[in-house]
């Protein structure tokens, strides 16, 4: 009876069976140590300088086949999957009835030969092996015919849940996770080469703030104190500025108590740079040039975007919020009340109960025009109502500040200002912002009184970024689901059956 009709429990229980015949054997099947020499990948990719020559390799069983006295298997290790041919006239007796006790998802070293099969695949002629690690629960069940993978372990759910056994199952996934690692550190020599210093900011505060959003509480139990996990790192990186760093940058992980979706995760990678002296249009130049060297590293020049194709390399364009809000509804918004607004959404099934005047752009944004601002689009000069953090606009318009919103494919990929360093003002929005609190407004910018104390020490002009990491690394793999790009994403606890 193969395993594919055993339960789970009869499986397990018939490899622990063949687990304790290994001890039977005088072998270990958990030693500490093996030292691969080369990689499956080499060997494969550069065949004319590996053949007939010995090698030293380690990987999981992927498959098995066996013939009598021989048998051929595949090992995957982290760079690819080669195949090993195993003969009992070359290991022995002993060691072939040794090797019949292994299974699928095994770990084994094997030293051999290198040569072709009469097919032309690359293999490795066993001349001895070593049990590294005897699995005791399957792996799930895919079947392979002609190169091609049937019935893989695509049940997403169960994929994130079980992100180790997705990786071993779908190599591409792993694929996506090497990206990622390669973005964050082209960005990092991005910003290295440029005199910005990467630094580090509390994950636990005594007071959230850079950003509207709903936090995380906490309780420390030495100091009796309520905390709240970070919702954005600008408040702290901010001080540093006011300190005397001039140019300063943090990858982070960021976490706010709101939904779920496509593009929400509670906890999320951010970048924020600051760097003195500097405003938005400043912000501007660094994010596209940062983005489009980025996307050249990892040979991305064109991203699939739904039906759409999406052309990094082109300039990105450069629209007033407030006038794609007027095109979008067909009438000057710029000048209207939050009465009028409401009138404006209803009259487009725009949700609008509890709203306050912020709120209502943010959801004619969210509804009428992010969806179709697929080319990358800098999404400029933004109302002072929903921006304490801004630094009022330059053309002396006392409603605007200077703020810009970077969206590609009909995601937002980064905010940033030209920041408000006038203490008076600032102390003024956080007050306006507390009324909003008072109100119900669950996600308005507390008042920060240690912050305002760093601002009246003296803050230079300064120019304020934030990017979404894991929506930028969506963007580039051609993911759809920011699941997809964080190794593991939160899931609702899975319900015992």
């Amino acid at each position: 009876m193969t395993e594919s009709n055993k339960s789970l429990n009869q499986i397990i229980k018939f490899r622990l069976d063949k687990l304790n015949k290994v001890y039977d054997h005088g072998v270990d099947p958990y030693p500490q140590k093996f030292e691969p020499k080369h990689n499956n990948n080499e060997i494969v990719c550069d065949f004319i300088n590996f053949e007939n020559k010995a090698v030293t390799i380690a990987g999981r069983i992927m498959s098995m086949r066996a013939m009598g006295n021989a048998s051929f298997f595949s090992i995957q290790d982290y760079k690819g999957r080669i195949q090993i041919f195993l003969k009992k006239d070359n290991v022995g007796e002993k060691k072939y009835d040794l090797f019949k006790l292994l299974d699928i998802g095994d770990f084994i070293g094997i030293n051999g030969i290198v040569f072709k099969t009469k097919v032309g695949e690359v293999t490795v002629r066993a001349n001895d092996f070593t049990i590294l690690s005897k699995s005791i629960r399957p792996l799930p069940v895919v079947k392979e015919k002609d190169g091609q993978v049937y019935d893989a372990f695509n049940n997403k759910e169960q994929r994130y849940r079980k992100r180790y056994l997705d990786l071993i199952i779908n190599p591409e996934v792993k694929e996506i996770f090497v990206k990622r690692s390669l973005i964050i550190k082209t960005i990092r020599d991005f910003l290295d080469s440029r005199d910005f210093l990467e630094v580090e900011t509390p994950i636990l505060q005594p007071l959230y703030g850079g950003a509207n959003a709903r936090p995380f509480i906490t309780h420390h139990n030495a100091l009796d104190q309520k905390l709240f996990l970070r919702i954005a790192d600008e408040l702290y990186l901010k001080r540093l500025i006011i300190g005397g760093f001039e140019r300063v940058y943090e990858i982070s992980k960021d976490f706010r108590n709101e939904g779920m979706d496509r593009n929400h995760n509670p906890e999320f990678t951010m970048l924020e740079f600051y760097w003195a002296y500097a405003d938005y249009e400043d912000n501007m130049l660094i994010v596209e040039e940062m983005i489009k060297e980025v996307a050249k590293k990892i040979s991305v020049e064109k991203v699939k975007w739904g039906k759409s194709l999406i052309d990094i390399t082109k300039p990105f364009k450069k629209r007033p919020i407030m006038q794609l809000l007027s095109d979008a509804v067909g009438e000057d918004v710029s000048q209207k009340d939050e009465s009028s607004l409401k009138k404006i959404c209803d009259g487009r099934n725009i949700d609008t109960e509890n709203k306050n005047y912020g709120q209502l752009i943010d959801e004619m944004m969210s509804e009428l025009v992010e969806p179709n601002l697929i080319e990358p689009t800098f999404v400029i000069d933004y109302p002072k109502a929903i921006s304490p953090l801004a630094k009022k606009h330059r053309n002396n318009d006392p409603d605007l500040v200077e703020r810009f919103e970077l969206f590609i494919g009909g995601s937002e990929f980064a905010n940033a200002f030209s920041e408000l360093n006038d203490p008076v003002e600032q102390r003024a929005r956080f007050e306006s912002q507390e009324k909003l609190s008072q109100f119900g407004d669950e996600e308005a910018h507390p008042i920060d009184e240690d912050f305002l104390q760093a601002v009246e020490h003296g803050m230079p002009p300064t120019g304020g970024v934030g990017i979404g990491i894991d929506r930028l690394v969506m963007l580039l793999t051609g993911c759809t689901n920011i699941k997809d790009v964080i190794l593991f994403p939160a899931m609702r606890t899975e319900e015992k059956k």
